[in-house]
């Protein structure tokens, strides 16, 4: 585990694997990186270096607010600086839903820093972009208007921030509740707005346009559809689809939420897919 300052933001980061080509991966929502470990370490057995981050607002990094871009524009601009700075560039950037997010807008705004993308529970449709706006953003935005900057530090993510890193109480008390309600709103615009693309994140005419190789396994749940994947897959050219990982599900049945434990027992199938697709264009 190891610190670096990206864009005037401290983030939390790991390197699994001491040698072979570089690949980033992410988790969902906003997770710690954590999560990732057990992937990333069977991929350094592969012969791969797995970099690992707790993006902001996330884990044991900093809490930082800017409205300039989206949430998840934000979050690749990030990755890309801490890779530059690690000397990882380019790289294969991956990740599952928010983190798949974040890989495909990497390859979108630094093409010439990625190598390939490996994606998984990808996230699109108007009931995901509806239902996440309301829970990244939302229900934050009510917090802070209903209890001030005091009830967002007590919420149950930002709690969750300022014990894996105290300095973040002081970071979030000492931010404006306005200025703080902008971010979100801008976020959230940001968000539902995208309800209708293929993905949350990019356009058709953008996906369509992608020169680097992609690697999409389909989710089976209301948020991460098999459709929203298999349409991901049908516009970029070349495009590796795998829907096989996980159990099918017919498109009114899907699950609610995702299955953890579901995900988990399908790791060394996807370490089969990711390795041959990692070895077909390292």
């Amino acid at each position: 585990m190891a610190e670096a300052l990206v864009r005037g933001v401290t983030l939390k980061y790991e390197v699994v694997g001491a040698s072979g080509p570089w690949v980033a991966l992410t988790p969902g929502s906003r997770r710690s990186y954590t999560e990732m470990l057990p992937l990333a370490t069977r991929l350094s057995q592969e012969g791969f270096r797995v970099l690992l981050h707790d993006r902001r607002n996330c884990g044991g990094s900093d809490v930082a607010f800017d409205a300039s871009a989206s949430e998840y524009e934000i979050w690749a601009d990030d990755l890309h600086e801490l890779a530059r700075q690690l000397g990882a560039l380019p790289l294969f950037v991956g990740g599952a839903s928010a983190g798949a997010r974040l890989a495909m807008l990497f390859g979108l705004r630094h093409p010439d820093a990625v190598r390939g993308l490996l994606l998984y529970r990808v996230t699109g449709g108007e009931h995901a972009a509806q239902s996440l706006a309301e829970t990244y953003y939302g229900a934050f935005v009510k917090a802070a208007r209903k209890g001030g900057m005091a009830a967002v530090a007590e919420s149950e993510h930002f709690s969750a921030c300022i014990k894996a890193r105290p300095s973040n109480e002081t970071r979030l008390l000492d931010m404006d509740v306005d200025a703080f309600v902008h971010v979100m709103e801008v976020w959230q615009d940001h968000f539902i707005r995208a309800a209708n693309m293929p993905m949350i994140g990019a356009t058709e005419e953008q996906l369509r346009a992608m020169k680097t190789p992609i690697c999409v396994i389909a989710g089976n749940d209301v948020i991460h559809t098999p459709a929203t994947a298999r349409k991901l897959a049908s516009l970029v050219p070349g495009a590796e689809f795998h829907d096989d990982v996980v159990a099918k599900h017919d498109e009114a049945n899907l699950l609610g939420y995702w299955d953890k434990e579901e995900w988990k027992a399908a790791e060394p199938h996807m370490l089969q897919i990711f390795t041959k697709f990692l070895a077909r264009h390292a």
